[in-house]
Protein backbone atom coordinates (compact mmCIF):
# COMPACT_ATOMS: atom_id res chain seq x y z
CA UNK A 1 0.00 0.00 0.00
CA UNK A 2 1.22 3.36 -0.80
CA UNK A 3 0.78 6.51 1.31
CA UNK A 4 -0.69 9.31 -0.79
CA UNK A 5 0.02 13.25 0.84
CA UNK A 6 -3.37 14.83 0.40
CA UNK A 7 -3.67 16.81 -2.75
CA UNK A 8 -1.50 14.79 -4.85
CA UNK A 9 -2.98 12.14 -7.34
CA UNK A 10 -1.67 10.24 -10.57
CA UNK A 11 1.60 9.07 -11.39
CA UNK A 12 2.79 12.96 -12.46
CA UNK A 13 2.24 14.06 -9.53
CA UNK A 14 4.01 10.97 -7.56
CA UNK A 15 7.12 11.67 -10.13
CA UNK A 16 7.17 15.23 -9.19
CA UNK A 17 7.35 14.19 -5.21
CA UNK A 18 10.22 11.49 -6.61
CA UNK A 19 11.92 14.74 -7.73
CA UNK A 20 11.61 17.45 -4.58
CA UNK A 21 12.71 14.53 -2.83
CA UNK A 22 16.35 13.97 -4.32
CA UNK A 23 19.14 15.71 -2.74
CA UNK A 24 20.48 18.72 -4.16
CA UNK A 25 23.74 17.01 -5.60
CA UNK A 26 21.41 13.73 -6.46
CA UNK A 27 19.49 16.33 -8.84
CA UNK A 28 22.93 17.96 -9.89
CA UNK A 29 23.94 14.46 -11.14
CA UNK A 30 20.83 14.02 -12.73
CA UNK A 31 21.13 16.76 -14.57
CA UNK A 32 24.46 16.10 -15.75
CA UNK A 33 23.30 12.54 -16.46
CA UNK A 34 20.86 13.87 -18.98
CA UNK A 35 23.27 16.41 -20.48
CA UNK A 36 24.62 14.86 -24.32
CA UNK A 37 28.20 14.54 -24.67
CA UNK A 38 30.27 16.44 -26.96
CA UNK A 39 29.13 16.60 -30.22
CA UNK A 40 30.91 17.17 -33.29
CA UNK A 41 29.73 18.84 -36.46
CA UNK A 42 31.30 18.59 -39.53
CA UNK A 43 30.35 20.38 -42.53
CA UNK A 44 32.50 21.78 -45.81
CA UNK A 45 36.28 22.66 -44.43
CA UNK A 46 35.55 23.12 -41.01
CA UNK A 47 34.41 20.98 -37.42
CA UNK A 48 33.69 21.89 -34.09
CA UNK A 49 32.76 20.44 -31.13
CA UNK A 50 30.19 21.75 -28.86
CA UNK A 51 30.18 20.28 -25.11
CA UNK A 52 29.09 21.74 -21.42
CA UNK A 53 31.29 23.51 -19.84
CA UNK A 54 34.48 21.69 -17.74
CA UNK A 55 35.39 22.00 -14.16
CA UNK A 56 39.00 21.68 -13.10
CA UNK A 57 37.81 18.03 -12.05
CA UNK A 58 36.78 17.12 -15.59
CA UNK A 59 39.27 19.10 -17.52
CA UNK A 60 41.16 16.05 -17.85
CA UNK A 61 38.73 14.14 -19.96
CA UNK A 62 37.94 16.96 -21.75
CA UNK A 63 41.62 17.58 -22.83
CA UNK A 64 41.45 13.56 -23.63
CA UNK A 65 38.45 13.97 -25.63
CA UNK A 66 40.23 17.12 -27.12
CA UNK A 67 43.50 15.45 -28.58
CA UNK A 68 41.05 12.67 -30.22
CA UNK A 69 39.98 15.45 -32.54
CA UNK A 70 42.44 17.29 -33.03
CA UNK A 71 41.17 20.49 -30.88
CA UNK A 72 43.56 23.95 -31.21
CA UNK A 73 41.30 26.12 -29.63
CA UNK A 74 38.59 26.44 -26.83
CA UNK A 75 35.67 28.90 -26.83
CA UNK A 76 34.63 29.13 -23.63
CA UNK A 77 31.52 31.52 -23.84
CA UNK A 78 30.60 31.27 -20.36
CA UNK A 79 31.63 32.33 -16.69
CA UNK A 80 34.69 30.08 -15.96
CA UNK A 81 34.59 27.27 -14.05
CA UNK A 82 38.21 26.21 -14.81
CA UNK A 83 41.65 26.87 -14.70
CA UNK A 84 42.80 27.11 -18.96
CA UNK A 85 47.04 26.70 -18.08
CA UNK A 86 46.60 22.80 -18.67
CA UNK A 87 44.75 22.50 -21.68
CA UNK A 88 47.24 25.97 -22.86
CA UNK A 89 50.11 23.53 -21.84
CA UNK A 90 49.08 21.11 -23.80
CA UNK A 91 48.83 23.75 -26.64
CA UNK A 92 44.98 24.52 -26.67
CA UNK A 93 44.15 28.03 -26.73
CA UNK A 94 41.16 28.99 -24.42
CA UNK A 95 39.09 32.45 -25.52
CA UNK A 96 37.13 33.55 -23.57
CA UNK A 97 34.24 34.91 -24.82
CA UNK A 98 31.33 35.00 -22.34
CA UNK A 99 28.13 36.59 -23.13
CA UNK A 100 24.61 36.70 -21.33
CA UNK A 101 22.82 33.19 -21.10
CA UNK A 102 19.78 33.16 -23.35
CA UNK A 103 20.79 35.68 -25.55
CA UNK A 104 22.60 36.03 -29.34
CA UNK A 105 26.46 36.56 -29.34
CA UNK A 106 27.16 40.69 -29.45
CA UNK A 107 28.64 41.80 -32.70
CA UNK A 108 32.13 42.10 -31.34
CA UNK A 109 32.15 38.53 -30.37
CA UNK A 110 30.92 37.06 -33.83
CA UNK A 111 33.31 38.96 -35.41
CA UNK A 112 36.14 37.23 -33.41
CA UNK A 113 34.24 34.12 -34.01
CA UNK A 114 35.03 34.50 -37.75
CA UNK A 115 37.83 35.73 -37.46
CA UNK A 116 39.24 32.97 -35.41
CA UNK A 117 37.83 30.18 -38.03
CA UNK A 118 39.47 31.96 -41.00
CA UNK A 119 42.72 31.73 -39.10
CA UNK A 120 42.55 28.92 -37.63
CA UNK A 121 41.38 26.54 -40.53
CA UNK A 122 43.54 28.26 -43.30
CA UNK A 123 46.59 27.56 -40.47
CA UNK A 124 45.28 23.81 -39.90
CA UNK A 125 42.68 22.34 -41.51
CA UNK A 126 42.23 19.07 -40.34
CA UNK A 127 41.52 20.52 -36.77
CA UNK A 128 38.11 21.23 -34.82
CA UNK A 129 37.43 24.10 -32.32
CA UNK A 130 35.82 23.62 -29.67
CA UNK A 131 33.13 25.59 -27.88
CA UNK A 132 31.46 25.39 -24.71
CA UNK A 133 28.80 27.16 -22.79
CA UNK A 134 27.12 26.11 -19.17
CA UNK A 135 24.86 22.79 -20.64
CA UNK A 136 26.26 23.18 -24.66
CA UNK A 137 23.14 24.19 -25.51
CA UNK A 138 22.76 27.70 -25.79
CA UNK A 139 25.59 30.27 -26.43
CA UNK A 140 27.90 27.68 -27.86
CA UNK A 141 25.55 26.54 -30.70
CA UNK A 142 24.49 30.11 -31.98
CA UNK A 143 27.99 30.31 -32.84
CA UNK A 144 28.17 27.08 -34.65
CA UNK A 145 25.09 27.60 -36.22
CA UNK A 146 26.56 31.22 -37.47
CA UNK A 147 29.23 29.17 -39.13
CA UNK A 148 27.38 26.65 -40.81
CA UNK A 149 25.27 29.76 -41.84
CA UNK A 150 28.33 31.68 -43.42
CA UNK A 151 29.29 28.11 -45.00
CA UNK A 152 25.88 27.81 -47.08
CA UNK A 153 23.56 25.92 -45.35
CA UNK A 154 20.38 28.01 -44.32
CA UNK A 155 19.45 28.65 -40.66
CA UNK A 156 16.57 26.12 -40.75
CA UNK A 157 19.67 22.77 -42.13
CA UNK A 158 21.87 24.57 -39.54
CA UNK A 159 19.82 24.52 -36.85
CA UNK A 160 18.00 21.00 -37.65
CA UNK A 161 21.77 19.31 -37.60
CA UNK A 162 22.77 20.97 -34.65
CA UNK A 163 19.41 19.58 -32.53
CA UNK A 164 20.08 15.94 -34.03
CA UNK A 165 22.99 16.08 -32.40
CA UNK A 166 22.25 17.78 -29.12
CA UNK A 167 18.69 17.88 -28.36
CA UNK A 168 16.60 20.90 -27.60
CA UNK A 169 19.48 23.57 -28.41
CA UNK A 170 18.62 26.87 -29.64
CA UNK A 171 15.82 28.63 -27.74
CA UNK A 172 13.63 31.17 -29.39
CA UNK A 173 15.18 34.47 -28.60
CA UNK A 174 18.29 32.35 -30.65
CA UNK A 175 16.71 30.82 -33.38
CA UNK A 176 15.29 34.25 -34.49
CA UNK A 177 18.34 36.00 -33.99
CA UNK A 178 19.63 32.92 -36.44
CA UNK A 179 16.88 33.23 -38.55
CA UNK A 180 17.24 37.48 -39.43
CA UNK A 181 21.23 36.66 -39.65
CA UNK A 182 22.32 37.34 -43.76
CA UNK A 183 25.68 35.70 -44.32
CA UNK A 184 28.42 37.85 -45.10
CA UNK A 185 30.25 35.81 -47.29
CA UNK A 186 32.94 35.89 -43.78
CA UNK A 187 33.80 32.29 -44.76
CA UNK A 188 34.37 30.83 -47.68
CA UNK A 189 36.53 28.06 -50.04
CA UNK A 190 39.60 28.29 -52.37
CA UNK A 191 39.05 26.15 -55.21
CA UNK A 192 37.40 23.78 -53.02
CA UNK A 193 40.24 23.00 -50.83
CA UNK A 194 39.60 22.78 -47.01
CA UNK A 195 40.89 25.94 -47.06
CA UNK A 196 39.33 29.77 -45.71
CA UNK A 197 40.06 32.95 -47.57
CA UNK A 198 39.35 36.63 -46.46
CA UNK A 199 37.16 38.44 -48.54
Amino acid sequence: MYCVPYGVSGLADCAVLRCCAMSAPAMRHKAAAMRPGPSEIDFKNMRFLITDRPTDATVPAFLEEFKKRNVKDVVRVCEATYQKDLLEKEGINVWDWQFDDGSPPPARIVEEWFQLLRKRFKEDPDCCIAVHCVAGLGRAPVLVALALIELGMTYEDAVELIRQKRRGAINAKQLSYLEKYRPKSRLRLRNGHRQCTVQ
